[in-house]
């Protein structure tokens, strides 16, 4: 297994070192929750988002796959509005905290970012095998991490089904919401 695969399979536990170190060093304030759960809930938007379009398949822990090139909605925007969605989340939820600030938060996004290239990565290779020239014309004009002003003109429409979409996003909903709500304790208890 190479760290591209163990990355991507893992890519769930990974944040749960930074969440617990945030939760210990915790030192919240009114402004820093406000800011912070704007930066989360934008970031939860965009994942949410993109799940709708994608369905289910986002909860793959095994090997790398797709049944579809996904090129609207959010990907219509960004290759990766799932992992984008998720730094915006860890960065949100870390300026909530002000844990060791701004240095955990620092080394959060570094991580992030590289475990996420790690993962694109795979999922690269293998939506270009799989879809071959399409999803290299589909690279070449949507950027993998930040965003195209206007939309990728796609040839494939997607039918939205929220109730995979909902499904799907119920525990990245709840580990927000848990989180959001672990913080808002400790700055009422301090």
């Amino acid at each position: 297994m190479t760290i591209r695969q163990f990355l991507f399979r893992n890519r769930s536990y990974t944040p749960l070192p930074f969440v617990l170190v945030m939760l210990i060093f915790a030192r919240p304030t009114l402004t820093s929750l406000l800011i912070g759960f704007a930066v989360s809930a934008l970031g939860e938007f965009l994942r949410a988002w993109g799940v709708f379009y994608v369905g289910s398949e986002t909860r793959v822990t095994g090997e790398v796959g797709a049944s579809k090139l996904v090129t609207s909605g959010p990907f219509a925007f960004v290759r990766n509005p799932l992992y984008v969605g998720n730094i915006l989340i860890y960065l949100g939820v870390g300026i909530m905290s002000l844990a060791l600030w701004p240095w955990l938060q620092i080394f959060a996004l570094l991580w992030f970012f590289f475990q996420y290239t790690m993962i694109v990565t795979e999922e690269e290779e293998f939506l270009r095998e799989k879809f071959g020239q399409e999803y290299d014309d589909y690279c070449a004009k949507v950027p993998r991490f930040f965003f195209r002003l206007t939309p990728y003109r796609s040839w494939h429409p997607v039918d939205i089904d929220w109730k995979a979409g909902w499904q799907s996003e119920t525990r990245t909903l709840q580990a927000f919401f848990i989180a959001t709500l672990i913080l808002i304790i400790i700055w009422i208890i301090r």
